[in-house]
């Protein structure tokens, strides 16, 4: 078994891994001038790029999904004519449109017309529902409403609740055409067989500052924020993972099986594909099950992942195909030390370009040097500080500023905000704050709170430890408690609750638990409490475990006290209930259960 990674690079393990990439600076120097070269007002844009790949190679296979396939020309081709149609229904620049459908190529076509005209798309989780859904929806005003034949039934849920929705205008994109296109729908196919295919002159003026899509994240509220998603950001990240990282060439094949309405397959796994003018594999949703056999028709050479996607496949047992495949190079965030080696030497994987990022943050880190267990360096401006996890705030000295760790030491992550390093921040100004720290070395300064716990390893390399505060990570999802909490606070029989994630043996990230306190003279049902809770949160939301508590302590300015609840997780006293694999129900745990949990023998 090979030696984990120690708790900090030593200088002849670096010098090394940068001796043996020497030969690749000048090409990596070369595109990271290009990333300095991007100014706000700068013409490059999204829309420019993929005109351009349409030119220079217009008959390399662009875009594989299911059983279509689309070149560079025919996918700008198509593009087009979304860009040019939405022009024609009156979309100008700078004005919003929704989009709530699920991976396909005609979510793709969608973001480019309006990174084409300097329209914004907002990208609506399709796992969304209720309450949550009409938020998201509500956030960014629109009058355009893009709706996949797939998810009709559950916008019908919401449609009439939307403000002004007599004004809203609703397309139907149909997907297999399993339905006819709805009443009071606009059949988007049908209307686009007369829309024009050539480039949209809207394109040229297009600016690198300019927003082209909102992609959300979980708010401390409890609902989702609309982070703004730039050209500029998008080009960044073009030449830094597909030129200077990743580098692939174009009879490369990547392989996308995360959803596009998060930043890991738009701002990462898209543009590096761009980048090598090679092709990209869509896939609707990862299939642990067709994984390989994907890997195997489509001849896959890289893939982007996230840590859950990578302990799934370890769990799945082993075949012929996973020792017999072509891939040289993977991309993503998340992968856990407990499973990298395992990873890498069972699926025979060279390169890992683990990553770090955030769709609202302005910092990234990247394994170029492809050391073991790290997210790797970053070129800004960035500090981890030390932090109180307890009473959850930074620690200051004595003039009041914070504190940088030492190397090997743990602490929060934050990065400065200059013209250089742009925060974008949020549709709703006033969630800007929330990310914004001010006088933290000197007077006037501003960083950038990542709300991440990180560990400084040497020689600006850093490691992932753990999300801060009241979001936490599953099933590839961000969970803000406070949605929970807002659902479960609701229940008639609930007085008082507190949702937090926990941690289960041979599961990543953080399983949702709730401990509830009863309310006297009302009745409490486990199932009509997870009826409830399936009906209005998103699966990955649903809490694997309540427990049932007579109080919950609180601090002295009333806040409730987390952190013990955190630390006792599902080892505690008391009843508790477990939603185990594969089920919709609760059952009360006993200790034949808790053992299995304890020993991993449950892959959530």
């Amino acid at each position: 078994m090979p030696k984990t990674l120690n708790n900090n690079l030593n200088l002849v393990n670096f010098l090394g891994k940068v001796f043996k990439l020497l030969p690749q600076f000048p090409r990596m120097i070369k595109y990271i001038k290009k990333i300095k070269k991007i100014k706000p007002d700068s013409t490059q844009s999204i829309g420019k790029l993929i005109e351009l790949n349409a030119i220079n190679h217009g008959n390399i296979i662009a875009l594989k999904f299911e059983n279509q396939s689309y070149s560079y020309t025919q996918f700008n081709e198509m593009a087009n004519k979304y860009a040019n149609y939405l022009l024609g229904a009156g979309v100008k620049n700078g004005e919003t449109v929704i989009g709530f459908l699920e991976n396909r190529p005609e979510l793709l076509f969608l973001i480019t017309a309006c990174a084409k005209i300097g329209a914004i798309v907002s990208l609506i989780n399709p796992n969304q529902r209720g309450k949550v859904l009409i938020h998201s929806m509500e956030l960014a005003k629109s009058k355009h409403f893009f709706i996949g034949e797939e998810l009709i039934p559950y916008f019908e849920e919401v449609k009439n609740s939307l403000s002004n929705n007599s004004d809203h205008k609703h397309y139907w994109i149909s997907d297999q055409q399993i339905t006819a296109c709805p009443i009071h729908y606009i059949d988007l196919k049908k209307e686009l067989e007369k829309a024009a295919k050539k480039n949209p002159i809207a394109t040229q003026p297009i600016i690198a500052s300019q927003v082209y899509a909102y992609v959300f994240t979980s708010g401390t509220t409890g609902l989702p924020k609309a982070s703004r998603q730039t050209h500029s950001k998008w080009l960044s990240t073009y030449y830094w993972f597909g030129k200077v990282n990743m580098n692939l060439g174009i009879h490369d094949v990547m392989y996308v099986p995360l959803p596009f309405y998060h930043t890991n397959a738009l701002i990462v796994g898209w543009p590096t594909v761009l980048a090598a003018s090679c092709t990209m594999v869509m896939r609707r949703k990862f299939s642990v099950t067709h994984f390989w056999e994907d890997v195997k028709k489509y001849n896959v050479t890289a893939f982007i992942y996230i840590g859950e996607l990578c302990r799934y496949l370890l769990n799945a047992p082993e075949s012929a195909l996973e020792k017999n495949h072509s891939i040289k190079k993977i991309m993503g965030n998340g992968l856990r030390p407990d499973i990298w080696h395992e990873l890498k030497y069972r699926f025979q994987i060279k390169h890992i370009f683990e990553f770090y990022g955030a769709a609202d943050g302005n910092v990234g880190f990247t394994n170029t040097l492809n050391f073991d267990c790290t997210i790797g360096w970053s070129a800004q401006n960035f500090k981890i500080v030390k932090y109180d996890v307890e009473n959850d705030e930074p620690i200051k000295d004595s003039n009041g500023f914070l504190i940088p760790v030492s190397k090997g030491e743990t602490g929060l992550l934050i990065s400065e905000i200059s013209s250089k390093s742009a925060f974008d921040g949020y549709v709703n100004k006033e969630s800007n704050e929330e990310k914004i720290l001010r006088n933290t070395f000197k007077p006037g300064d501003l960083w950038f709170n990542s709300g991440d716990l990180l560990q400084d390893i040497g020689f600006r390399h850093a490691r992932f430890v753990d999300r801060i505060g009241d979001t936490y990570r599953w099933k590839g999802e961000n969970v803000a408690t406070a949605e929970v909490e807002g659902i479960v606070g609701n229940l008639k029989c609930v007085e008082m609750c507190a949702a937090y994630g926990v941690q289960i043996p041979n599961n990543d990230g953080r399983a949702g638990m709730v401990t509830i306190v009863k309310r006297i003279n009302e009745n409490f049902n486990i199932d009509a409490i997870a009826n409830q809770l399936q009906k209005e949160l998103p699966k990955y939301a649903v809490p694997i475990f309540i427990r049932l508590k007579d109080e919950i302590n609180l601090t002295h300015t009333h806040k409730i006290k987390k952190f013990d609840l955190k630390k006792e997780g599902f080892n505690c006293d008391g009843q508790i209930y477990v939603m185990l694999p594969k089920t919709n129900t609760y059952i009360k745990m006993d200790k034949n259960i808790l053992n299995e949990i304890n020993k991993g023998a449950h892959i959530f």
